[in-house]
C-alpha cells in the first residue's frame, strides 16, 4: 500500500508570512497568559487586567485575513480575533499596548483591550467596532454588506465591485439573535457576506451540543436557502485554505452569501480569570493540544517550502519582533484621564468612519429660521414631507423598517415614498428589530444616513444591545468610528386607547443612553426641525413620534419650510408667566396648554422639545422668575426625566425657589386600555390644573 502524501502548500498563499503572523500571534498570547497567572510578582503596569488568548485560532484567522484584499471588504470580529487584524495589519505593538490600556490603539484605555477595531478610510479590510456583548458583530456587517450593494448599485461607485462583508464567530454565538436576523437578512437580499465560525466546542464550559442541536451549526443549514456551506477542520492549514478561498470568491462573485464552519482547538482557558480545568478534563484538555495547528502548519512547510533549521530561525526572529512591541507598548504613555469625557458626542466633529462626509453635511446645513405662512399640516404629514425632502436632497438617506415600505408604515407616515424612490432606498425589513438597528449600524459607518422605523417604543427592547453599541461607539474608538443613525419610534397613549405594549413612553431609557439625542416634539413644525437636525448630524438619535399626536390633529402646525433645521436641546417658552413654571413635552405640552389656560399669566409654559440634551439654561431662566415649578410628563414617576430636571432645579435654583418643585406623572404601573383606566394613570387636563392650583397655594 502506497503511503498517503502531504499535499503541496497551496500557491495562492504566501505561508511565510502566514507563519510570521501565526507564530506572533501564538507568542503574545503565551505572554500575556503567564504575565496573568504571575500577577503576585509582575508588575501591575504589564499585567492585561482582561486576558483573551486565540490560541489554537490564529492559523485559520491569519490565512482569512490573507484573502480579505478588497478595497472596500469589512470584517466583523470578536475577542479571538486578533491574529485576524495583525494579518490585516494590525502593529503588535498596538495588538499589546491596547489590552494593557496605554493611550492610543484601539480605544485610547477605554475599552476592553480585544474589542478591537480598525479604520480604513482610505482603502482596506475595515474592522467594524467590536463589542462586549455575545453575537452582537453579525449584523452590522449585514448593514455593511448592503452599503455595498447600495454604493454599487444606487450611488454608482464601481469601486464596490467584488466587495464583502466578513463575519467571524464561535461556536456559541450562533445561538444569539443577531446570529439568525443576519443570516435571514444576507439570504433574503443574497448580500455579499461571508460567515465564518470558529468551533471549538465550548462557550465558555457549556458544549456546542447545548448551543446548536447536533453540535454543528454547517450541517444544520446544508438546505438553507441562498447559502453556500462548508465545514471543515480548522488546524488543517491546505483544507482551511482551500475552503475560506472557495467562500470568499462565492461571495465576491456575487452568488451570494456562504458560511464556512471550521472546527479549532481552544488551548486556554476562556479568559484570564477562568480556569477550564474546573469543567474540562486533563484528558479532553490533552486532546486540544494534540489537535494544535502550529506544529501542523510546520509540517505542512517542512520541507516543502523551507528547512527545519530555517523555521526555527524564523521563530527566533518572530520571538524578538514581539520583544521589542511589547517593550514598545510598554514605554506608551497611559491615557489621559482628563480627556475621558471627549467624544460621549461628535460636537459637530468627523469621525475617522462612520456617517455623513463634511461636505455633505456642509451642503446640507439649512437654517434655523422657519419659513413664513406655510401651510398648516398635521404631525404624520410633517413627518413624511421631511423624509420626502430628504431623500430627495440626499442619496445616502435611506428608509426602513417592518411594514415601511409598501404598506407605508403602520401609521402611514412613509406612506408613498416607497413608490417614489424606489425599494432600494425604502424598503422592509425581516422582524428583527435587533437586525433593523444593527443594519443601520453598519449602513452609517460605510457611510449613509440610516433613518429605521420601530414600530413602537417597547418593540425597541430586542435591540438594546445594538442601540447601547451605537451609542458608545464613538467614545470607545476615540472618535476612530461612529454611527449616526435616527431610530423614529412611535409609543405613548393613542386616542382615547393605551395598552401596555404599543403606548410604553419610557423616554428616559434612552435619555440615560450614552450618546444618544433624544427628540420628544409636541407639534408639527418641530418634528420637522428636529428630524431634519437628526438626519444631517453626527451623533445617534431617537425622534420620538407620539401616538396620539399621530392620531389626531392636536400637534398641527405651519409646515415650516424644507430647509429648516431647530437644533437639539433648544425649549420653547410656549407662554410666559409670572408665578408657576409649567415644564413638559411630548403630547403633554398639549394637555398642559389647556390647563394653564385657566390661570391667566401667571403659568410660564415650557416645552422641552428635547431631553437629550435638555435646555437647563431655559428652564433655570424661568424658575428664578417664578420661584415655582411643576414638571408634568407620560413616563413613570419613579425615575422619570423629571426627576433629572427636579434635582437640577434644586442644586442650581435654590434660593429662587418660594416651593418645593412638583412633579406629576404616572403611577408606576403599566398603560392601561379601557379609556377609564388609561384616564386614571396618565395626567389629564383636569389633574395638571389641580397640581397647578395647587402648586401656586405652597
Amino acid at each position: 500500500m502506497a503511503a498517503k502524501t502531504s499535499p503541496s502548500p497551496d500557491p495562492r498563499f504566501d505561508w511565510g508570512r502566514i507563519a510570521r503572523i501565526a507564530l506572533a500571534s501564538r507568542a503574545l498570547d503565551d505572554l500575556e497568559e503567564l504575565l496573568n497567572r504571575s500577577k503576585a510578582t509582575t508588575p501591575k503596569e504589564h499585567v492585561v487586567q482582561y486576558q483573551f488568548s486565540a490560541k489554537g485560532h490564529e492559523v485559520a484567522q491569519v490565512i482569512l485575513g490573507t484573502l480579505l484584499t478588497g478595497q472596500h471588504d469589512a470584517a466583523g470580529a470578536y475577542y479571538r480575533s486578533r491574529p485576524l487584524l495583525l494579518s490585516l495589519g494590525l502593529s503588535l505593538e498596538d495588538a499589546h499596548g491596547s489590552p494593557l490600556g496605554r493611550a492610543g490603539g484601539f480605544s485610547d484605555g477605554r475599552d476592553i483591550g480585544v474589542v478591537c477595531n480598525l479604520p480604513r478610510p482610505d482603502g482596506g479590510c475595515t474592522v467594524l467596532p467590536m463589542a462586549g456583548d455575545v453575537g452582537s458583530q453579525y449584523t452590522p456587517v449585514a448593514g455593511w454588506a448592503q452599503a455595498i450593494t447600495y454604493h454599487r448599485d444606487v450611488l454608482g461607485d464601481a469601486s464596490y465591485e467584488g466587495a464583502i462583508g466578513v463575519v467571524l464567530g464561535g461556536d456559541a454565538s450562533v445561538a444569539a439573535n443577531g446570529f439568525w436576523s443576519s443570516l435571514t437578512m444576507a439570504t433574503t437580499l443574497k448580500l455579499p457576506m461571508l460567515f465564518y465560525i470558529e468551533d471549538n466546542d465550548l462557550g465558555i464550559s457549556v458544549r456546542g451540543d447545548m448551543q446548536t442541536p447536533g453540535a454543528n451549526i454547517a450541517r444544520n443549514l446544508a438546505s438553507f436557502g441562498g447559502l453556500l456551506v462548508r465545514d471543515g477542520d480548522g488546524t488543517n492549514p491546505h483544507e482551511t485554505a482551500a475552503l475560506l478561498a472557495e467562500g470568499v470568491a462565492h461571495v465576491r462573485s456575487g452568488a451570494g452569501s456562504a458560511l464556512v464552519r471550521l472546527t479549532v482547538p481552544r488551548l486556554n482557558s476562556h479568559s484570564g480569570p477562568d480556569n477550564q480545568r474546573g469543567y474540562r478534563t486533563d484528558e479532553e484538555i490533552a486532546d486540544d493540544f494534540k489537535r494544535d495547528p502550529l506544529p501542523k502548519l510546520k509540517a505542512y512547510m517542512v520541507p516543502a517550502l523551507m528547512t527545519a533549521r530555517a523555521w526555527d530561525t524564523m521563530v527566533r526572529e518572530v520571538e524578538e519582533v514581539v520583544r521589542v512591541a511589547v517593550d514598545a507598548a510598554r514605554a506608551r504613555p497611559m491615557p489621559k484621564a482628563d480627556d475621558v469625557a471627549r467624544f460621549v458626542y461628535g460636537d459637530d466633529e468627523q469621525a475617522v468612519m462612520g456617517g455623513l462626509s463634511a461636505a455633505d453635511r456642509a451642503r446640507l446645513r439649512g437654517t434655523d429660521q422657519p419659513a413664513p405662512e406655510g401651510a398648516v399640516l398635521r404631525f404624520a404629514e410633517a413627518v413624511r414631507r421631511t423624509l420626502d425632502v430628504e431623500l430627495s436632497a440626499n442619496p445616502r438617506v435611506l428608509v426602513f423598517g417592518e411594514d415601511v415600505g409598501r404598506k407605508g408604515g403602520v401609521h402611514l407616515v412613509t406612506e408613498g415614498l416607497q413608490k417614489k424612490y424606489g425599494a432600494s432606498r425604502v424598503f422592509d425589513t425581516s422582524l428583527s428589530e435587533e437586525g433593523i438597528i444593527g443594519r443601520a449600524s453598519g449602513l452609517a459607518i460605510a457611510g449613509l444616513m440610516p433613518v429605521t422605523e420601530i414600530q413602537f417604543r417597547k418593540y425597541a427592547d430586542p435591540a438594546a444591545e445594538q442601540l447601547n453599541n451605537t451609542g458608545t461607539m464613538r467614545w470607545r474608538t476615540r472618535n476612530r468610528f461612529a454611527a449616526p443613525i435616527v431610530v423614529r419610534m412611535p409609543g405613548g397613549f393613542g386616542k382615547d386607547v393605551g395598552d401596555p405594549w404599543h403606548s410604553l413612553s419610557d423616554e428616559v431609557r434612552f435619555a440615560h443612553a450614552y450618546g444618544w439625542h433624544v427628540a420628544m416634539p409636541s407639534n408639527a413644525a418641530d418634528a420637522v426641525g428636529l428630524l431634519r437636525a437628526a438626519m444631517r448630524g453626527v451623533d445617534p438619535a431617537i425622534f420620538f413620534e407620539h401616538r396620539s399626536l399621530l392620531m389626531t390633529s392636536d400637534g398641527s402646525a405651519r409646515y415650516p419650510g424644507d430647509d429648516y433645521v431647530l437644533p437639539f436641546g433648544r425649549a420653547n417658552v410656549l407662554r410666559e408667566g409670572t408665578a408657576i413654571t409649567v415644564v413638559t413635552w411630548g403630547a403633554m405640552v398639549h394637555r398642559c396648554a389647556d390647563a394653564a389656560a385657566h390661570f391667566g399669566d401667571r403659568v410660564e409654559l415650557i416645552d422641552l422639545r428635547t431631553v437629550s440634551p435638555w435646555d437647563k439654561a431655559a428652564v433655570l431662566s424661568s424658575v428664578e422668575k417664578t420661584g415655582r415649578c411643576l414638571v408634568v410628563h407620560e413616563d413613570n414617576l419613579t425615575a422619570g426625566f423629571g426627576a433629572e430636571i427636579a434635582a437640577t432645579l434644586a442644586s442650581d435654583a435654590f434660593w429662587h425657589l418660594d416651593a418645593p418643585v412638583q412633579r406629576l406623572a404616572p403611577a408606576d404601573i403599566p398603560v392601561a386600555y379601557h379609556t377609564d383606566l388609561l384616564n386614571a394613570i396618565v395626567p389629564t387636563v383636569e389633574r395638571i390644573a389641580e397640581h397647578i392650583e395647587r402648586v401656586l397655594a405652597l
